[in-house]
């Protein structure tokens, strides 16, 4: 016999804990059914010493688990828990089997609180509020939305496809800005090894040497005894000063600052546009297919547009829509928002089909984002590889150059 320990929900509704001997899991579990208890968790526990095996022993966390899901484990749950109901399994059913495969405690915990709640008497949008860290506020509407119509199925499936298109463009986009930054890593690792390492011990060689020396060495010497003197005082500078410009990037006016700029930058300016219009038309479009009020669409478009530019826009927008004007106008009003996309826009408006362009617009502009990184890959590689070049062939001929005037003064000599 093996000792678990339990919690459960009564009769009257109340939350019991306590201990239990059976010989597995699926028998104490179904001893509690037994007794009218419904089952929220039950764990092996293990004897303490000097207890007689009667008492368990206490797992010790140095932090405690919080419910939270990554954004995979939030897809998967989306898919999975769409493809149950609609296979007619019921909704609490479903999140107990979600419960027993979850792979982290923490979604673990996330699938067991929606349980308890819905067990409870809660809806499942209610439920998900309590945990905002896990399921954002656009996920939260679609649910509701789903609950109110009925379509529960159908919502989930279509917050799925929503969750699975804005997860291949993050893929995409972090693939892209990988390759640029491991590579400028590398140049400025090499650079300040050169610098710090290399070129110092060329010194007394060249002091040996008649004559001056060119000005590129002579440059290049100067800098690394800089650095190799300041290095300490360097460092602090250079820390204190990105930790100044993050400090001034999360204030308001700073992160709408960066965004603008991000938006009129020479080279990703246009990636980050088409990157705002998908997101924007993906959500937007998602919203309104699954019957969240305009209004409350609006909102929430704003709060997840991940740009403080856009952000604003469609906050005057919706401003606007509710003094009875169509939406496209304020839209058109702003240089982010191409005159194709407000056109379009204005035309659904007209035909009441603004769903099904803003889904038009939204697969326009993924295939655009994907066309844009691919060639602002192939832009940015011979880019980086020239940059390295330069900058470290520049220290390798610095240091180089006196030993070939050396050498070519010897064979004029010979």
């Amino acid at each position: 016999m093996t000792n678990y320990r339990y919690a459960a929900k009564n009769a009257g509704g109340r939350t019991v804990e306590g201990t239990i001997q059976a010989p597995s899991q699926g028998d104490a579990v179904a001893e509690l059914r037994r007794q009218n208890l419904v089952v929220l968790r039950v764990e092996k526990g293990k004897a303490r010493a000097g207890t007689g095996g009667l008492g368990f022993n206490v797992e010790l966390r140095l932090f405690p688990v919080r419910p939270k899901a990554s954004r995979i484990e939030l897809v998967l749950f989306t898919r999975q828990l769409a493809t149950m109901i609609s296979a007619g399994i019921a909704l609490l059913e479903a999140l107990e089997v979600l419960a027993d495969q979850a792979e982290t405690p923490g979604f673990k915990l996330t699938c067991e609180n929606l349980i308890e709640d819905l067990r409870g008497g809660s809806d499942l949008s209610a439920a998900m509020e309590k945990m905002p860290k896990v399921f954002s506020r656009l996920y939260i509407s679609m649910v509701c939305a789903g609950e109110v119509a009925g379509q529960m199925d159908v919502i989930l499936e279509r917050l799925a496809d929503y969750l699975e298109s804005s997860e291949e463009l993050r893929s995409e986009i972090k693939s892209a800005m990988t390759y640029p930054v491991v590579s400028m890593v590398l140049v400025l690792g090499i650079t300040a090894f050169l610098m710090l390492c290399v070129v110092p011990s060329f010194r007394d060689v060249f002091n040996s040497l008649d004559g001056d020396l060119p000005f590129l060495t002579a440059m290049v010497l100067d800098t690394s005894d800089q650095l190799r003197a300041n290095w300490l005082p360097i460092l602090g500078i250079s820390a204190g000063v990105i930790g100044l410009m993050i400090m001034a990037l999360r204030t308001e006016r700073g992160i709408h600052l960066r965004d603008r700029v991000s938006l009129s930058a020479p080279i990703f300016g246009p990636l980050v546009r088409k990157i705002a219009l998908a997101r924007f038309s993906r959500t937007f479009a998602t919203l309104i297919r699954s019957g969240v009020p305009i209004m409350g669409t609006l909102d929430i478009v704003a709060k997840t547009s991940g740009n403080e530019v856009v952000s604003r826009v469609v906050c005057n927008a919706k401003d606007s829509v509710k003094g009875g004007n169509m939406l496209s106008e304020p839209l058109g009003e702003c240089s982010v928002f191409p005159p194709m996309v407000v056109r379009m826009i204005a035309i659904g408006e007209r035909a009441g089909a603004l769903e099904v362009l803003l889904e038009k617009i939204a697969e326009f502009y993924d295939a655009q984002v994907k066309s844009a990184i691919k060639s602002l890959t192939s832009l940015v590689e011979p880019l980086l590889i020239s940059v390295m070049g330069i900058v470290v062939g520049g220290v390798v001929l610095a240091v180089f150059l006196p030993i070939l005037d050396v050498v070519g003064q010897l064979s004029e000599g010979g």
